[in-house]
């Protein structure tokens, strides 16, 4: 069954050439998984079909059989009309946005994924950078998906691109933290009761220090910090609610800007050429889009009573935040802390360079699934 045979009488009637029924009938031998399962979510098909300037982000044929070969059990996720109506709205971005603009400056629209997937003003938000010459996606987890065949139009003002992997609907911070090897972090928030409030927050933007950051300052677990300074100082490293998700694009917009956190002391945003600071600890991975916002990966934990901290952007490594401390060889707060998968990030240059570098990786594609299975 083509997908023209799903629209409303009506709209079958007014259909034309550049319709999206005749888009997906004419790219039938790359897009019949798509087509079909499309079936099976009508209210999807209506908003498609009376849409007007979105772009949908089309995974191939081969990209629903790798997503299934990592994850058998997304077939039967797949089946569920809640589950797969989250996934393919999280496929179509809100304005149309050719392959042209794309860009070694990312992007950061909104899609028509919103409650109960995601917690963010607006929809849920997904990365589109031009790397290598070629247009990228990058969803949940930055995992990473490539333009393969762009700019297929469609009545409406709407714009059609293939791409070459299922995007991955974000996951919760602690989901994500725990899958991608923040897991001292993660472990922190657990340790203090903080990992469900965080899930909670909307718009939040979340400065997660590596874990290699955390045993950098390993003496101190334990010892010196009390429950009740780790929680300062994993409030810390989160914006205060209430204002717009801070991507790195935003980030990079002045030299130096004070933002308030969530602890509710001040931290200090610096910009080197394309590198970012956060007071004295360097971004090294920018971007990662979660649930209800957007985190960022540091290679140092911030001290909420060093809050005049200054980074050395020509080192390496930046020094502890920390007085007195020696590192250890255990990463702090990991006992007994389980990921429910490995995930490894992409990165992507912000203006063609800085310590965002690309470094392609292979990643496991199940995650998405996993994420909307969890919310049924």
């Amino acid at each position: 069954m083509y997908f023209a045979h799903l629209l409303p009488l009506g709209l079958v009637a007014y259909a034309s050439a550049q319709s999206l029924g005749t888009i997906l009938t004419q790219n039938n031998a790359t897009l019949s998984t798509l087509t079909s399962l499309l079936q099976l979510v009508p209210d999807v098909v209506q908003t498609l079909t009376t849409a007007q300037n979105v772009t949908i982000l089309a995974p191939s044929d081969a990209a629903f059989t790798n997503l299934l070969s990592r994850n058998p059990r997304s077939a039967e996720l797949m089946t569920n009309p809640r589950a797969l109506t989250g996934v393919l709205q999280y496929h179509v971005l809100k304005g149309k946005l050719l392959s042209t603009d794309f860009s070694a400056t990312p992007e950061f629209p909104s899609t028509l994924l919103s409650t109960p997937f995601a917690n963010v003003t607006g929809g849920q938000r997904l990365q589109l950078a031009l790397v290598n010459n070629t247009a990228r996606v990058f969803s949940g987890y930055k995992q990473m998906a490539s333009v393969v065949t762009p700019d297929l139009e469609f009545d409406g003002n709407n714009i059609l691109h293939i791409i070459d992997t299922v995007l991955t609907v974000p996951a919760t911070p602690l989901q994500t933290l725990l899958n991608t090897n923040l897991t001292s972090f993660a472990g922190a928030l657990q340790a203090v009761r903080l990992a469900d409030g965080v899930n909670s927050l909307s718009d939040i933007t979340l400065f997660a220090p590596s874990n290699d950051a955390f045993r950098a300052i390993g003496s101190a677990v334990g010892s010196s910090l009390s429950n009740n300074d780790l929680a300062n100082i994993l409030g810390y490293h989160i914006l205060l609610p209430g204002q717009a998700v801070r991507f790195s694009t935003d980030l990079l917009g002045a030299d130096q800007m004070v933002l308030t956190t969530l602890q509710g002391g001040n931290l200090t945003v610096r910009r080197d050429g394309n590198q970012l600071f956060v007071n004295s600890a360097r971004v090294v991975l920018g971007d990662m889009v979660v649930a209800n916002g957007v985190v960022h990966v540091l290679d140092n934990v911030l001290n909420s009573s060093n809050t005049t901290a200054t980074p050395d952007p020509a080192a390496a490594t930046q020094a502890p935040a920390f007085a007195g401390v020696s590192a250890v060889a255990d990463a702090p707060f990991t006992s007994g802390i389980v990921p429910t998968t490995t995930l490894v990030p992409a990165t992507v240059p912000l203006n063609e360079g800085g310590p965002f570098a690309v470094v392609p990786t292979g990643v496991m594609l199940a995650a998405g699934a996993a994420v909307l299975a969890a919310g049924m």
